[in-house]
């Protein structure tokens, strides 16, 4: 006995397309070049193995019963489907990679990714491009553990990993920054460590999945308010409800505008050298050569670093 997995062929679902729009079993059966008798067959077959009517047949014309009409849009979707992946199979045989994923550090300015994600879809590849939002060590162990193709913001120094290669993105500067109304903005400078460890911290929560992870400017027994973005973390001192170091280029404009202020501690500023690494195969696919050619000029290097998040 057929299977309904067996019977809902390409061929099958192309047949009911025929009948349905030539309105009739003999009309379908001359485009289709068959016998009436032989189209008949084949649609009773389809019925008994899905094991209900998809015609009516006490109608003149060949009119679909609901069951028969949902199957033909769905059917349509599923020859569309065919076609798609067909087509997508033959453009990954000419060197593109099925899917293509970044892990991008929160130190990585969004509107810039989104600009190059644009750029790679304007050449409307074969490739699914995937971005992970990544903290500290998060961003290369995402690498490291296969779980992305490249890595963007890394601030860990790569080391001997094999398949693994790396290339300098640029240095972040990190300022210590507090709400104007922070009790810390009117203290003289600079401001003690035993000074700072009385007041709760603004930490974003490193995103590996291993156990190495890392923690940035926290003094033992202090209060630490946890959060998951960067873009969190500005926003959390910005309302006063925390301190500590935000990188220079995402502060500057409330900087700026006096919303956060700077204040000088006796720890020397903080700057965060990035890297920019990836996975190395044999025969690097199109996607990673794209990425890595853009990577490749400074202005755009300079733009993931420096320009508004």
């Amino acid at each position: 006995m057929r299977t309904a997995r067996n019977a809902l062929t390409p061929d099958a679902l192309e047949m009911l397309q025929t009948i349905a729009s030539a309105g009739s079993f003999a009309a379908a059966a001359r485009k289709l070049n068959l016998v009436p008798s032989a189209l008949t067959y084949r649609v009773r077959s389809l019925e008994e193995a899905l094991d209900v009517l998809l015609f009516d047949r006490s109608a003149r014309r060949a009119r679909l019963t609901e069951a028969g009409d949902e199957l033909l849009r769905q059917g349509q979707q599923l020859l569309l489907n065919i076609d798609a992946i067909a087509n997508r199979v033959k453009r990954v045989a000419t060197g593109w990679e099925p899917q293509f994923t970044i892990a991008v550090d929160s130190l990585i300015a969004r509107p810039v990714i989104m600009d190059l994600a644009e750029a790679f879809f304007a050449l409307a590849p074969p490739t699914r491009l995937r971005f992970r939002d990544e903290v500290l060590s998060g961003t290369f162990d995402a690498l490291v553990s296969g779980r992305a193709d490249l890595a963007l913001g890394v601030t860990l120094e790569p080391g001997n990993h094999a398949g693994i290669r790396a290339k300098p993105l640029g240095p972040v500067a990190f300022v210590f920054a507090v709400a104007p109304h922070h009790a810390l903005a009117s203290a003289p400078e600079p401001l003690a460590d035993e000074l700072l460890a009385n007041y709760r911290v603004v930490a974003v929560a490193d995103s590996t999945q291993s156990d190495s992870s890392m923690s940035v400017g926290i003094f033992g027994g202090q209060e630490v308010f946890t959060v998951a973005t960067m873009r969190a973390k500005l926003d959390a001192q910005i309302r006063g409800l925390g301190i500590g170091l935000l990188p220079e280029p995402m502060a500057r404009p409330f900087i700026d505008s006096g919303r956060l202020v700077v204040k000088q501690t006796v720890r020397s500023a903080r700057e965060a050298r990035t890297q920019y690494a990836w996975r190395q195969p044999g025969q690097p696919g199109r996607a990673l050569t794209w990425w890595l050619s853009r990577l490749e000029s400074a202005e755009t290097r300079a733009a993931l670093l420096r320009r508004g998040h």
